[in-house]
């Protein structure tokens, strides 16, 4: 939890989703690319027509390796840079049926990683006056969670928890099932000593009890503001001070207002499933 992800398990991640991908784009082949002679080569270059936050290089030349290794990539800017519009983000050189045919593939990760970048590097500096940061959560679009992790990671932010394995997170529905949160909290601690333990509040009662009880993150659930910053203000009194972690409402109106309670995070999942591709050109020279 608040790790970013191991580049190894990214790097297959990576190889596998690139695989799928263009195994739906090009099928038994890329029939207009035939129309090209076979020996024509081609140079192109890609720009963006807007500005951005980049993210996606590694997602780009796998996709070029898949299709053509000899097609040759000079990339002029790197993943967490600022890009202006118009700006040549990188030339590609080789087979102009090569360079055509992975075009759409590359630049959908490209465009849809660097999104995710921008929108969290936006909603970031509108907090950057306080000690919070933003993290994402595990509504992300399905296949490419990881690869919307490290996007956010491009744009300022960090990860959550990568999946169900690797942290509890303990909300309303596993408390019924337990019977409170002190006993959900226990034997969490049970079955996986020094595991991350959070648990989703929803009142200042709640928050209290998952206090004494031990837990290492608590996550404040649709709270008000003169609550959050009650939880913040006894959290700060307690001998065991924990991480807060707001969640829920949180949009552009609220967002510096939930900041500037003194939490230590803010959660949303408009980071990774409400993004806005961005606007990417492949032009041949």
């Amino acid at each position: 939890m608040l790790k970013p992800v191991d580049p190894d398990l990214l790097r297959q991640s990576r190889m596998q989703s690139v695989t799928a991908s263009l195994k739906e784009d090009l099928g038994d082949g890329d029939i207009t690319a035939r129309l090209i002679p076979e020996d024509r080569e081609a140079r192109g270059r890609v720009i963006t027509r807007e500005t951005a936050v980049l993210a996606g290089r590694d997602w780009v030349d796998e996709v070029f390796r898949q299709v053509d290794p000899a097609v040759t990539i000079e990339w002029l800017a790197a993943d967490g840079d600022t890009v202006s519009a118009d700006q040549v983000l990188f030339r590609c050189c080789g087979s102009a049926r090569s360079i055509l045919t992975a075009e759409r593939c590359a630049l959908n990760w490209l465009q849809t990683l660097s999104g995710v970048a921008t929108r969290c590097q936006q909603w970031s500096e509108r907090i950057a006056h306080t000690d919070a940061r933003l993290l994402d959560t595990r509504k992300t679009i399905p296949g490419l969670r990881l690869a919307q992790k490290y996007a956010v990671t491009c744009g300022g932010g960090l990860n959550h928890r990568l999946g169900l394995y690797d942290a509890f997170l303990i909300k309303e529905n596993h408390i019924l099932a337990c019977g409170s949160i002190t006993a959900a909290i226990e034997r969490a601690h049970e079955i996986a000593p020094g595991r991350p333990v959070e648990v989703e509040t929803e009142t200042p009662g709640e928050f209290r009890e998952a206090l004494q009880a031990g837990a290492d993150i608590i996550m404040l659930d649709e709270f008000s503001l003169d609550d959050m910053r009650m939880a913040v203000a006894e959290n700060r009194q307690h001998p065991g001070r924990v991480v807060l972690e707001a969640s829920g409402g949180i949009n552009p109106d609220t967002l510096v207002p939930i900041a500037e309670t003194g939490v230590d995070y803010l959660s949303l999942g408009a980071l990774t499933k409400d993004l806005q591709a961005i606007d990417l050109s492949l032009r041949l020279e």
